[in-house]
């Protein structure tokens, strides 16, 4: 007799089982300093689930199905608000005011210096020594229509907040739809002129969390030009072509592949850490930036982005981290893909710029589309 695979997913259906969008709240604590912490369970029609807590606007747990309709987490992260709140590498969270670099930890607007915080050496790295992913950020609004569910948050980051000008208002939305996309959109103004780049520091495994190294992960970027570093990750030398490169993810090629080569820009970065210059035929409009495969689950992650760049790091100072359900996070057992304007924009007027001004809005939208097969 023939047998027939039935997955949870088939079952339900088989069932008349029906998955609706859906938004539930729960209490997660209160932080440190008092403030109380929620938990966020956003579904969709076909079980795709994301959680998401307002402390950082961190992604806390992904839910994806494989190709067989088996669903796994697939965000690195932590069980507990208290292990969010101790040193960790931005698992799940937003990053600003300024995701990635800004060299010597200072920049000038309009011939005036600011000096912000170091935390990364010489250097500011993703907003500072107590940047957005350290904030409780405000609920504004939760809602489900017929084809998606969406959680509003925002956050007030106060002049001269981590030596940033300006009372920067910030808000960030996620929607998970039925057609399995997490659409993040970001928006923000400010009272005094000031640099503004926000992006997501997930961390993916899409064998699953905890399951493995990330080197067979098959990797596509649409960049034909990188931004090279010095040895503190500062862009040093302009955009350099990946042509010839292990910086050439044109066409799918497995991220560990190239990963030890003799290469100064590897070495620098401990693997990859750098930024790529993605192919835009118009600033600001929505374009594929990268795709990633996993072949022993079958899922495929998609990303498009209004973002001029994308960060791809490939976990490289993962040590072990003690994670979701008792797994431990080693060396490269996960990846970002961090869509953002370019390190150090403030200080090259070569890059696109981040200077916002007042009567200005920042806006900037990524879609991660989830499929298996």
């Amino acid at each position: 007799m023939k047998k027939t695979l039935i997955t949870l997913s088939t079952l339900a259906l088989f069932c008349g089982i029906a998955h609706s969008q859906s938004i539930k709240e729960t209490d997660w604590g209160k932080s440190s300093n008092g403030s109380e912490v929620k938990l966020f369970i956003l579904k969709n029609k076909n079980g795709m689930s994301v959680n998401i807590t307002n402390y950082g606007a961190r992604i806390v747990r992904l839910f994806t199905p494989d190709r067989n309709g088996e669903f796994a987490d697939i965000v690195l992260g932590f069980d507990s608000l208290k292990e969010y709140e101790s040193p960790n590498p931005y698992f799940g969270a937003v990053v600003g005011r300024y995701g990635n670099r800004i060299a010597d930890a200072k920049f000038s607007i309009d011939d005036k210096e600011y000096n912000l915080t170091k935390n990364n050496g010489e250097n500011t790295l993703h907003g500072g020594f107590k940047g957005f992913d350290s904030n409780t950020w405000n609920v504004v609004s939760k809602k489900t229509d017929k084809t998606s569910a969406t959680l509003t948050l925002s956050l007030l980051s106060p002049d001269g907040d981590q030596g940033f000008p300006g009372n920067l208002k910030v808000e960030v939305s996620y929607t998970l739809n039925n057609n399995n996309e997490l659409v993040i959109n970001y928006s923000a103004t400010t009272d005094k002129p000031t640099v503004c780049n926000l992006t997501n520091h997930s961390y993916f495994n899409l064998a699953g969390q905890g399951n493995g190294s990330i080197h067979n992960h098959e990797l596509t970027i649409n960049a034909d030009k990188f931004t090279p570093v010095d040895r503190g990750l500062i862009p040093n030398s302009g955009l350099k072509d990946v042509e010839g490169t292990p910086f050439d993810f044109r066409k799918c090629k497995p991220i560990g592949l190239r990963i030890e080569f003799d290469d100064t820009q590897l070495k620098r970065g401990k693997g990859y850490d750098h930024n790529w210059v993605l192919n835009k035929k118009e600033p600001n409009e929505l374009t594929f930036a990268a795709r990633v495969y996993e072949a022993t689950s079958g899922r495929e992650m998609i990303i498009e982005t209004t973002e001029p760049g994308i960060q791809f790091y490939s976990g490289n100072v993962l040590v072990g981290e003690k994670g979701k359900n008792g797994k431990s996070y080693y060396h490269r057992y996960g990846f970002c893909l961090e869509t953002q304007h370019f390190p150090d924009s403030p200080n090259n007027e070569d890059f696109p710029s981040t200077t916002l001004r007042p009567n200005e809005k920042y806006s900037s939208q990524t879609i991660f589309r989830f499929l298996a097969h």
